[in-house]
């Protein structure tokens, strides 16, 4: 594992792996935007389609000691589900986020993209022996949609891995129990309308519960708000409108992920 295998050079890079890398690289920016970093950890991983992995499953992740404002297209490191360095990139990655996010994009088909944050609400809310509340206009559009894991430490155990898709089944939302917040989706926009709605959610009732206990609401009124909310649908975009609007504030900024 974690073995550097080079293959092509940038000239030769399919152009689907050139638009998958810019995308990426601007999300990465977009979380230093949000103030959604913990230093130089954490992840954002995307799956190349087929047109450029065939019917491998490879995906692109962070450089291992590069904070998210300095990541670009160029310097994503392309790896396989077995760790291997597949770009000849002179970066490490970090084992903790290989070992958790090749779980989930080697498990479940649908996981393009998977997002992983340790934020101030979503480490408190994930350490709450009742975790999310459904107490808020945000956590009502998450009705049944949210999955927990158990905390069983750092996740640098390939063995930790079933576990980890059977806690998930096929829910785009995960609360790390003790640990943080996790979501994926079939595309990048998709996986960060669901995590942007999570965390907003867990900083309400982090806010909400300093005050108080939360006024809870009714299940059937969160079913409902859940079937009304278009975000996270491929058929209205699926988050696609929000993130080109938080695009375009960083390239306002600095343009330099497209590197």
């Amino acid at each position: 594992m974690l073995q550097t295998r080079p293959t092509s050079t940038a000239a030769q890079m399919h152009p689907d792996e050139r638009a998958a890398r810019v995308q990426l690289a601007a999300c990465y920016r977009i979380f230093a935007l949000l103030g959604w970093t913990e230093m130089i950890y954490n992840h954002i991983t995307l799956r190349l389609p087929g047109s450029v992995s065939g019917e491998e499953k490879h995906f692109l992740i962070n450089p291992f000691g590069l904070h998210y404002n300095e990541v670009t297209a160029s310097n994503l490191v392309k790896v396989n589900l077995a760790g291997d360095i597949l770009d000849g990139s002179p970066h490490p990655i970090n084992p903790a986020g290989y070992v958790l996010h090749s779980t989930i994009h080697g498990g479940i088909d649908g996981a393009h993209c998977v997002m992983h944050t340790h934020t101030t609400a979503g480490v408190a809310v994930a350490s709450l022996a009742s975790g999310l509340s459904q107490s808020n206009f945000y956590s009502a559009q998450l009705h049944d949609m949210v999955a927990t894991h158990d905390f069983e430490g750092i996740t640098i155990h390939a063995e930790e891995g079933p576990r980890v898709l059977a806690s998930i089944g096929n829910k785009q939302a995960v609360i790390l129990r003790n640990h943080g917040l996790l979501s994926w989706g079939q595309t990048l926009p998709q996986a960060f309308a669901v995590l942007w709605t999570l965390q907003r959610a867990c900083e309400i009732q982090l806010a909400t519960q300093s005050m108080g206990a939360p006024l809870p609401v009714p299940e059937a009124i969160a079913a409902k708000c859940t079937r009304d909310a278009l975000q996270f649908d491929p058929k209205h975009g699926a988050g696609q409108d929000v993130f080109n609007a938080l695009v375009r504030q960083i390239e306002r900024i600095d343009a330099s992920y497209k590197n």
